[in-house]
């Protein structure tokens, strides 16, 4: 309720029109009683309520909230823009590098050796002409700014850090990202101090006016609305700006609606502490608001929807119900904005802030559409959506490969609906293809074949794997689509070092990045100099997902520039005698020095034995001792083998056969009275490696330190830290790390990039080294 002072002359037309004569006498006494001119005789609450905080004024407040929103979305537009201004001047600079080196270049240049640079240089006894060329600028001096690398770098160091995961009564808890913390805490402190800093919190009587608490938390909480709303939706203003896409916006959406709570609650509690129907308060109500009988009703009817919108969207609760969760979250929204509109009155310029957030969101709608592939009337897709075709992968993976003529960028996203497998699910998948010109669709020059591969877990996607196996290959489906969303904020072109970090299905997003990459290097438009891409995978055959993708990316790439690792993690052993496709193909688990070392005498692999081994073996046999030697003079080193190996059998040289041991380097201890063990000749993958096995494949050989070449596949989990901090040496100016994975990897590897910051700080040579995240569950 506002101060009378402010209220009454706005409201005393409205008493004379709706009353008799009598009220209106009533009214107009009452009136003449409050506005008197302020003096010594004045109650003293009336003129602290008119003029120490004025309710007229209390848009202050909402105002306030504004401005700190506006100033956080500027410096994230800032950086943004900044980003993409530097990433264009570098690639900008290559791309001009490699235009004059083809012009300069000599047609015969496969044959003949190049002028030297000295050629044209007035250093020669008999120059040609001019002076010596000048080297090629590495870089614009606008594109690196030493100060803002270094403070970069020092948050960085600190917002990377992912947060430990809390335990209470057998149940994680997930913490949000520290820079999520940060800003939130910031929101909060702010609004808490703009609400209980000012004085005073209450006046001295209800009659005077609202308390003053009650109006700053209530206008704070009006000018949120927009803000939460625009953080909501997939189609923001707040993405185009910052490149933030909206999956990451949804966290701060909903603290932003706790926070909104909180600051409701604080408007409700005061006016239980001064209640209204205290000193009078009843009576001037009554005759100011049209004697309703219901004082507080508008307040609950707002409060209530706002918090069960923040109740049932608790972590806990929103993964035990989700699908309760997305059939009531927006039409719960609009009723609690409908209250809000009915709870506000007009009052002061709370109905502004609710029209705009009306506007954001109807807006946001309307942008929608354009990313929709059924509501374009130019396109064949419109309203009957995609034609898709569903294709069984190992590991029972499903690829879902859908012509389109919808465009998209590395990275990105779509909403998939299909109605012939389920009507109302509509869940988001990561794009694994490139809309590129180098692959075209069968379907027409405008057409992109748009993939999609994912593993069936429950829902949607389960009954995707369920239809697929009943209807079988040649079963087509109509594919609604909304998107592309997401994506990656700066271009992987620009970096002199990316780092690609795969677990199991995230491997996805990381597809579509790397054709782009080595696409861009093929065509000389990237300053990247090396590309390491690490894939974290349970079994082999996974790796059937994109081994044509793989295969175009070791086959493209500009020599020495792509260097890919593969750890297998989950391996099974075959019993003897027992039959396994794997037998077939099943790579090494050891590499480089380990491999050449151990693994070659292990398979029985021709290799050049000193004298004290060939004694050794020969056992004191002249005869067989000679035979060694003969063999050891005149065989031939086998060549490395690259990626499978076909089981040997013992090699038998005269009648002696040599039994070859197990790769299990397990040490077991044999129980007592146990019966003997047969000797074990499979060659698959052995158990999980204990810890001394990998200290063993990392240690026992110095040189297996050294920088791995080419592309290689071990057992095991990759040590992320250790690869980290060895490919570190060799990182240039600005250097991308990319992960996808499940969370323990996405920790590991933001607390080893975090740490790398310190890099940057002490070194000129680094400019940055950056990081980006993609969500696993996409």
């Amino acid at each position: 309720m506002p101060a009378l002072g402010g209220l009454l002359p706005g409201k005393v037309s409205v008493v004379v029109r709706g009353w008799d004569a009598e009220t209106v006498e009533i009214t107009s006494s009452l009136a003449k009683r409050i506005f008197i001119p302020f003096n010594g005789t004045s109650p003293p609450g009336l003129i602290e309520a008119n003029t120490v905080d004025p309710w007229q004024k209390s848009g202050k407040y909402a105002l306030g909230w504004v401005y700190f929103c506006v100033i956080l979305l500027l410096i994230a537009s800032t950086l943004r823009f900044y980003h993409l201004w530097t990433d264009k001047i570098r690639t900008a600079i290559r791309k001009e590098e490699v235009e004059k080196s083809l012009v300069t270049a000599s047609p015969d240049s496969d044959y003949e050796l190049s002028a030297l640079a000295t050629d044209t240089s007035d250093a020669k006894f008999f120059p040609r002409s001019n002076v010596l060329p000048v080297p090629p600028k590495a870089q614009s001096s606008v594109s690196s700014i030493a100060p803002l690398n270094n403070a970069l770098a020092a948050v960085r160091w600190l917002f990377y850090r992912p947060l430990p995961v809390l335990r209470w009564r057998k149940r994680d808890i997930v913490l949000p990202s520290l820079s999520v913390i940060v800003f939130v805490s910031a929101a909060l402190i702010f609004v808490t101090l703009y609400c209980f800093v000012p004085q005073p919190l209450y006046w001295q009587s209800i009659q005077y006016g609202s308390p003053p608490l009650a109006i700053r938390s209530g206008m704070i909480a009006v000018a949120m609305m927009p803000w939460i709303i625009g953080l909501s939706t997939k189609a923001n203003l707040i993405t185009m700006l910052t490149g933030i896409g909206h999956e990451r916006l949804n966290v701060l959406h909903r603290w932003g609606g706790y926070i909104c709570m909180f600051l409701s609650l604080v408007h409700t509690i005061p006016f239980y502490m001064q209640p209204v129907w205290d000193q009078g308060g009843m009576r001037i109500f009554k005759n100011y608001f049209g004697g309703a009988s219901v004082i507080y009703g508008t307040g609950i009817a707002s409060l209530v929807p706002l918090i069960f919108l923040c109740v049932h969207s608790l972590p806990f609760l929103r993964a035990w119900m989700y699908e309760l969760f997305v059939t009531l979250h927006v039409p719960v929204a609009i009723i609690f904005l409908g209250m809000l509109f009915w709870h506000c009155h007009n009052y002061l310029t709370s109905w502004n802030y609710l029209f705009a957030t009306l506007a954001i969101w109807v807006l946001s709608y309307v942008i929608r559409l354009s990313y929709l592939n059924w509501t374009n009337p130019r396109r064949i897709s419109w309203l009957i959506g995609e034609e898709a075709a569903v294709t069984l992968l190992p590991e029972n993976a499903v690829k879902v490969t859908i012509p389109t003529e919808m465009k998209w960028r590395p990275g990105q996203y779509v909403y998939l609906r299909m109605p012939g497998i389920s009507v109302f699910e509509n869940h988001p998948f990561t794009i694994a293809s490139l809309c590129s010109e180098d692959f075209p669709s069968e379907y027409g020059e405008r057409y992109r074949d748009m993939v999609l591969v994912f593993r069936p877990f429950g829902g949607f996607t389960r009954k995707v794997l369920n239809a697929a196996v009943e209807k079988g290959p040649y079963k087509t489906y109509r594919a609604f689509l909304d998107g592309p969303y997401g994506g990656m904020s700066r271009r992987l072109e620009a970096f002199d070092n990316v780092i690609l970090f795969a677990g199991g299905s995230g491997i996805t997003a990381l597809v579509s990045q790397l054709l782009e990459l080595v696409k861009r290097m093929r065509d000389g438009k990237a300053v990247t100099k090396s590309v390491q891409v690490i894939w974290a995978l349970k079994r082999l055959e996974t790796m059937e997902w994109f081994k044509e993708e793989l295969r175009i990316c070791r086959e493209f790439a500009p020599p020495d520039t792509v260097h890919c690792q593969f750890y297998v993690t989950a391996a099974k052993r075959n019993k003897p005698g027992a039959s396994s496709s794997l037998q077939q193909a099943v790579p090494s688990p050891l590499s480089g020095l380990f491999h050449a070392k151990i693994n070659d005498t292990f398979n029985g692999i021709a290799s050049k034995r000193n004298s004290a081994m060939i004694r050794d073996e020969a056992g004191g046999d002249a005869d067989r001792e000679k035979e060694l030697r003969r063999e050891n003079e005149d065989g031939i080193s086998a060549l490395p083998q690259a990626h499978l190996r076909l089981p040997n059998k013992p090699a038998t040289i005269g009648n002696h056969t040599r039994a070859k041991p197990s790769l299990d380097l397990k040490i077991s201890i044999p129980k007592a009275n146990s019966p003997p063990q047969t000797a074990n000749f499979e060659f698959g993958f052995p158990s999980t490696p204990t810890m001394f096995q990998k200290n063993l494949m990392r240690f026992a050989f110095p040189a297996v330190q050294k920088k791995k070449e080419g592309w290689t596949m071990e057992y095991g989990r990759p040590e992320i830290p250790y690869m980290l901090k060895e490919m570190s040496k060799g990182f240039g100016k600005r250097t991308c790390v990319f992960v996808c994975g499940p969370p323990s990897m996405r920790k590991d590897v933001s607390r080893c990039v975090a740490g790398l910051q310190a890099s940057v700080l002490g070194d000129e040579g680094r400019d940055e080294i950056f990081l980006h995240a993609e969500n696993y569950a996409i």
